[in-house]
């Protein structure tokens, strides 16, 4: 019966209720009109909540974590893979100098920081600097991550101290066409150095086929012997320890093979499905290191000299010599990471010389033709071609025919300018002057001639000062003048003629 009542007075209630809900809206009414005056709740209301509510918070919760994962993915798009291996790239081309040494072992300190699963090197070297090469090795060798030296791709080598480099790899491996050797140290005398040096040098080559169970006789000949071999024939002669045509498949070969670092700890390589990084070199270094180059600086020597013999022929080019010598220094320092032969440099001094003497004693063009052959054999002497650096034939002949316009051209017309006076200088010829107080002879002399004194010659005799005199003729700054008739003179050869009388 309570029950009874009690439904009875919340159904009486109830139309009240929905009416304030409709007209107030306020929380405390929605709450009376869930659980009715006596304050119990509504079993099917509060459920329908409940559900509403924890349906909201999820959506709001998976919109949140959408988000914060798309912001994580688009910072750190390599941990979508955490899962995937990645190997750090990196490449040791041209010449091997202190720019390039410092981006290698940058990149190699940066793997090591972040835990990668390997270096992959790949080597086109002809060689360079002995410094920057130790450089690179002690890099390789202590690497807690394992360099894998990749020679390619086809008709690359390691030349010199890019075969050192390739050896300091716990891995050594190369593309079929390519050669690694020819590291006999090289001097700018162009023979060997000082024989502690080579010594020194086939003792450090023998230590790195050492350290990886490589064959120290074969590695050692490159420094004694020069000698360069093929990538078939290093395979063959357990100096690298695989040749493989694509970086991919290299690193599925070297995938599960367990090698020797440099610190003497053992690692197993997980590369089958890795991801290769490239970390290249900025603009700036890379702009930097690519004048380093052999055919550049073989130009780069040639253009320097022959500016600065323009500037001494015809002085007053200042842009010509301060370019010049910029380019000369280059090619200086090019020179010094390079197997320059002395030979080399010195046929192409020649060549500027005979092109000098042609310009001054024009004749058959004997001496431009010296000047062009001594240009094309010091190009191909200048470097030890057994390292496999050369001046490129097309760069050589280009460089040989601009030679020729150039001196036959530029300079012999500026030759020819130099010694054309100034429009104001020719206007002086036929002017008159008269002689300074010493007087002008054939010996020289000085007159003012347009209130200006000149150095002056008298060919036809001496003239005494204050006599008036007449130029004749410009050579240089050099007046050569006569004796000027006077006006009495000039007056009293006029006056026969004009009168028709007789002289007494």
């Amino acid at each position: 019966m309570v029950a009874w009542s009690s439904s009875r007075r919340h159904r009486r209630v109830e139309p009240d209720i929905h009416r304030n809900t409709k007209s107030v809206g306020s929380q405390r009414n929605l709450n009376t009109a869930r659980t009715g005056r006596s304050g119990l709740a509504n079993p099917v209301e509060e459920e329908r909540a409940g559900m509403r509510g924890t349906a909201r918070r999820m959506s709001q919760l998976g919109i949140a974590l959408s988000l914060g994962a798309g912001l994580v993915l688009s910072a750190h798009p390599a941990l979508g893979q955490a899962d995937q291996p990645v190997v750090v790239g990196v490449e040791l081309t041209g010449v091997v100098d202190p720019i390039v040494a410092d981006h290698i072992v940058s990149a190699v300190d940066r793997a090591n920081a972040d835990g990668a699963a390997a270096v992959l090197l790949t080597i086109d070297t002809p060689g360079g600097l002995g410094s920057s090469m130790d450089q690179i090795d002690q890099a390789l060798l202590n690497s807690a991550v394992p360099v894998i030296g990749y020679v390619a791709p086809i008709g690359a080598r390691a030349a010199s101290a890019g075969a050192f480099v390739l050896l300091s790899c716990p891995v050594a491996a190369m593309a079929p066409g390519t050669n690694v050797g020819a590291s006999t140290p090289i001097g700018l005398s162009g023979g060997d150095l000082a024989r502690k040096v080579q010594n020194d040098a086939q003792a450090s080559i023998r230590k790195l086929a050492q350290t990886y169970g490589r064959n120290e006789d074969v590695a050692e000949s490159f420094v004694a012997d020069a000698a360069s071999i093929t990538a078939e024939e290093a395979l063959a002669d357990g100096v690298i320890d695989l040749i493989a045509p694509t970086a991919q498949d290299l690193l599925v070969q070297v995938d599960g093979r367990t090698v020797t670092l440099g610190t003497g700890q053992t690692t197993t390589l997980d590369t089958a499905n890795a991801t290769i990084e490239t970390d290249p070199m900025g603009a700036f270094m890379g702009f930097l290191h690519s004048l380093l180059d052999p055919n550049l600086a073989f130009i780069f020597f040639w253009l320097g000299l022959g500016l600065i013999v323009l500037e001494l022929i015809v002085p007053g080019h200042i842009f010509s010599g301060t370019i010049g010598t910029l380019l000369l220094i280059i090619a200086l320092v090019s020179f010094g990471v390079l197997p320059v032969r002395i030979i080399g440099i010195a046929l192409l001094v020649l060549s500027v010389i005979a092109f000098v003497v042609e310009l001054h004693a024009p004749g058959l063009g004997i001496w431009g033709a010296i000047g062009v052959i001594a240009l094309l054999l010091g190009g191909w002497f200048l470097y030890d071609r057994s390292t496999g650096v050369h001046v490129a034939p097309g760069v050589l002949l280009g460089v040989a025919i601009f030679a020729g316009l150039f001196f036959g051209l530029v300079v012999a017309k500026a030759l020819q300018l130099r010694h054309v006076p100034p429009v104001e200088t020719r206007k002086i010829v036929g002017a008159e002057g008269v002689a300074l107080s010493a007087g002008v002879g054939p010996a020289g002399g000085q007159v003012r001639v347009s209130a200006e004194q000149w150095q002056a010659v008298a060919p036809g005799g001496p003239i005494p000062g204050g006599s008036p005199v007449r130029v004749t003729s410009l050579d240089g700054l050099v007046l050569t003048v006569e004796p000027a008739p006077t006006e009495h003179e000039t007056a009293g050869q006029r006056a026969p003629a004009e009168e028709g009388g007789t002289t007494v």
